[in-house]
């Protein structure tokens, strides 16, 4: 989307200018584009929002897993060296309890890398939920402000024409934008 903020701006200097004209139309219709811009500058704040939080947190859930796999390489490199040492205390030998320990205490550690990596695991799975829910919202957003923008292009040709037909279709498109918007932080 172009710089919603300047054409924003935009817009609502034209409306004002056209206000000035002294026709009740005219000054209606602009109005209705003031409107419409203020709406459209938000739905595409909040459409840019949405987009860098759907990026942010699939980041983060990235993270998160690569986190989770290094947890499992060393639940791995623990579980080797357990057998290793169970091995050798197999074996017997003068350090066999030496062995026997360290493999016990290679399984302790091994249980706490197999639960970290659960747990990381987890929090990756809640990033990509949330980024899925921002990159739901970033849609919707997008297809509100679109609406938006259109009925700010209609309303100007309700300007050049005096027509109402136009002006009506720009409230209509105005009217769903703002239903859209809402809907996507509703479903």
């Amino acid at each position: 989307m172009s710089d919603v903020p300047l054409d924003a701006h935009e817009h609502a200097e034209h409306a004002e200018h056209a206000a000035h004209s002294g026709d009740s139309f005219t000054q209606r219709v602009s109005i209705t584009i003031a409107v419409l811009a203020v709406l459209a500058a938000v739905s595409g704040s909040l459409e840019a929002y949405e987009s860098g939080s759907a990026i942010i947190s699939a980041n983060e859930s990235v993270l998160h897993q690569d986190k989770a796999t290094d947890q499992w390489n060393l639940y791995e490199a623990k579980s080797l060296k357990k057998n290793l040492y169970v091995l050798a205390a197999d074996n017997g030998g003068p350090k066999a309890d030496a062995y026997k320990a360290k493999a016990k205490d290679e399984g302790k550690g091994q249980d706490e890398a197999q639960a970290k990596a659960k747990e990381l695991e987890a929090e990756s799975d809640g990033d990509r939920a949330r980024s899925g829910q921002h990159e739901h919202h970033h849609h919707w957003l997008s297809v509100a402000a679109t609406l938006l923008e259109m009925g700010i292009a209609i309303s100007t040709i309700a300007i050049i024409t005096k027509k109402r037909w136009p002006w009506m279709a720009a409230v209509g498109l105005g009217l769903a934008g703002s239903v859209v918007a809402a809907a996507g932080y509703l479903l």
